[in-house]
């Protein structure tokens, strides 16, 4: 399965879950809106990668890549 580290600028995804199982980063991306069923788009990456600006339920976000990689997609556009 794919996470929000695999879209590329511009690109969406519909979230399907997150790996991880437990803890406060759990507790911490899902206070933030993010939750199965919610559509993400990358925005932009900083230039080393690190972080990544997304749009969810209509406000911009920025994660660590480390947590984007804990959130499971299904992009869309038939990919």
């Amino acid at each position: 399965m794919l996470t929000v580290c695999d879209l590329q600028p511009g690109e969406s995804g519909v979230v399907m879950g997150l790996r991880c199982p437990k803890g406060a980063l759990r507790r911490r991306i899902i206070d933030m809106g993010v939750t199965p069923g919610v559509t993400v788009t990358l925005l932009r990456l900083a230039p080393f990668g690190d972080p990544v600006a997304l749009r969810v339920r209509g406000y911009e976000l920025s994660l660590r890549r480390s947590e984007a990689e804990e959130i499971l997609i299904e992009k869309l556009g038939g990919a």
